[in-house]
């Protein structure tokens, strides 16, 4: 991998950790459901009138919607509403690979290799001893909110798998036409009409402008920018060499929050974080070797075990499927953008 391409990966790690701020800043001003509207909304017009159709089954576009769209973010930006530190929802997000793995095997039959079980289970261990660590502080629910925005992650995972689209950018931001709808009938339901007009009406004040900086920054940067850079990452190298730096996610996030938001997380959820993404790291180790290797590439095993981490990332490469590596990329790149 060159070293412009290292540094690009840096950067849009970077660009992805710094998300979780601006996420901060528009619930700052919108309501949770209220907010994770208008951000899919914004991406949702455009796309409509000037993105090609990706060229898949509408059904696992619909899946990848409500999963990795609407289920993840609201419950995400809810958990956030309600007291979830912003650097550690950056963290306790990495659950999405176990669960990707976990719900691949069960639904889609997929081989789990012992080292992706370790990893897993090592990812399971930190992230319980985290929910421990907050509901000593009385603050279980958020964590559990997070989770379950984890594993909503994963279900729009397989639902991506599952389409297999040419153009993973173009996918991704066809999706973002899924959400709205939901989110805002949620939002009526569950905030109410008066909430969104207040929040609307306050817009020309000083946070209100913090607000929609925040959204700019979550459709411009994080998601255009991020999850573009990020596609032609993915399509100039192997997704095993690529992928792992996604794991520098949650360490900016949790950086910048310290230092703009002032969270100061125990020692116990640092060294517990630490095994999150070792064991995360650790899964995706193997597929990394599997992704060099040509014999690797035509074995459907390999494909199981090459899902832990690439799962993580938004791409799927435009090579034809006559060469067998770039083929494995192909059935294997996935994710999302990260709550991006």
């Amino acid at each position: 991998m060159p070293t412009r391409d290292r540094l690009l990966a840096v950067l849009v790690a970077v660009l992805w950790g710094c998300n979780f701020l601006a996420i901060h800043a528009m619930l700052g001003q919108f309501p949770p459901l209220f907010a994770a509207a208008l951000r899919f909304a914004v991406i949702a017009i455009p796309t409509i009138l000037f993105v090609p159709w990706p060229g898949v089954k509408i059904r696992w576009l619909i899946g990848y919607g409500l999963g990795f769209g609407t289920l993840q973010f609201a419950f995400l930006f809810i958990a956030l509403d309600n007291g979830m530190p912003t650097g550690l929802a950056s963290l306790v997000l990495q659950a999405s690979a176990p669960f990707t793995v976990l719900l691949g095997a069960v639904l889609l039959k997929e081989r789990v290799s012992p080292r992706q079980l370790v990893g897993i289970l090592l990812a399971v261990g930190g992230m319980a001893v985290i929910a421990w660590q907050q509901a000593d502080h009385a603050a279980l629910l958020p964590v559990v909110l997070t989770l379950l925005g984890a594993l909503s992650w994963a279900v729009g995972n397989l639902s991506s798998r599952q389409a297999k689209p040419a153009n993973a950018l173009h996918f991704t931001l066809w999706m973002s036409v899924v959400p709205p709808l939901p989110m805002f009938a949620l939002s009526l339901v569950v905030e109410g009409p008066a909430a969104q007009w207040h929040s609307l009406y306050t817009i020309g004040m000083q946070q209100g402008w913090i607000g929609i900086a925040g959204l700019v920054y979550v459709v411009l940067i994080g998601t255009i920018a991020g999850s573009g850079i990020w596609t032609t990452l993915m399509n100039r190298n192997p997704a095993g060499v690529v992928a792992p730096f996604s794991l520098l996610v949650p360490v900016v996030g949790m950086s910048t929050a310290y230092l703009f938001l002032d969270e100061r997380p125990t020692l116990i959820e640092i060294l517990a974080g630490l095994v999150v993404v070792g064991g995360v790291l650790l899964g995706s180790l193997q597929r990394r070797a599997s992704a060099v290797s040509p014999a690797a590439g035509s074995s459907s095993s390999s494909r199981g075990a090459m899902r832990f981490l690439t799962t993580r990332v938004t791409t799927k490469p435009t090579a034809t499927a006559t060469s067998k590596p770039i083929q494995e990329n192909r059935d294997n790149h996935f994710s999302a953008t990260t709550p991006r």
